[in-house]
């Protein structure tokens, strides 16, 4: 049933590749709709829940980048940008807007269906565990539930991006042990599928510090350890 597969929008203002992607994701069991521009993703997105965005950056009017930012201020959908830059820093910029992962265009389509799934593997989904009551750790007005993969800020449900969720919880498992930033690639997969290795880690610290920190460049609770990498400290 189309209930039951995984939910895939593609974005891409070029018509012949947005209908390859189509069928080629749809004849490898996912449902799949597409939209032109920004404009009318955000619109399908006002109706429909997606499992995964497919987002291509170099688009008409609104860019993907910008779209990508818009996105992560009220969703926590994965995103799987498609660009022609293929340069280090262009890939880093798009973790930086929000992007789970990076695909320079051109691509074969068996790698598009590689990354996808990898994507979706990595999602934390919500579970209960015997009815007992969620894990949670608290970073002063922050609040993370380990096994839901939520953050929330007060009362404030706070996007995080697959990453980042995946990043916070081996942090969270750890607490007050540094993990390096090997470490943190073989646990969540930064990194790996769009280079940049260490850096990427970085980029993805970067960002939750801004979510979790009262002051990001003076971090209390995600702090680095010189020489050793990363390490949270919960209250």
């Amino acid at each position: 049933m189309v209930a039951d597969l995984p939910h895939i929008l593609v974005v891409d203002d070029d018509d012949r590749l947005r209908a390859l992607l189509q069928k080629y994701l749809s004849d490898n069991g996912f449902f799949v709709l597409t939209a032109t521009d920004a404009e009318h993703a955000r619109a399908m997105l006002t109706s429909l829940v997606f499992d995964l965005i497919v987002l291509d950056v170099m688009m008409p009017g609104e860019s993907g980048l910008d779209f990508a930012v818009d996105l992560r201020r009220r969703s926590d959908v994965p995103i799987l940008m498609l660009t022609a830059m293929g340069e280090s820093d262009d890939r880093i910029r798009g973790l930086e807007h929000g992007a789970d992962d990076y695909l320079t265009k051109p691509f074969e389509p068996r790698e598009l269906l590689l990354r996808v799934n990898n994507i979706l593997k990595r999602v934390v989904r919500p579970r209960t565990v015997n009815g007992v009551a969620n894990r949670t750790i608290t970073m002063g007005a922050a609040r993370f539930d380990l096994d839901r993969g939520e953050l929330k800020v007060g009362d404030i449900p706070i996007g995080l991006t697959t990453l980042e969720v995946q990043l916070l919880k081996a942090l969270a498992e750890h607490p007050g042990e540094p993990l390096s930033r090997d470490d943190l690639i073989e646990r969540t997969g930064a990194g790996t599928d769009v280079g940049g290795g260490g850096r990427a880690v970085d980029v993805q610290v970067t960002r939750l510090r801004r979510k979790i920190e009262a002051d990001p460049k003076r971090p209390r609770y995600l702090q680095t350890v010189r020489g050793k990498g990363y390490t949270l400290l919960p209250d």
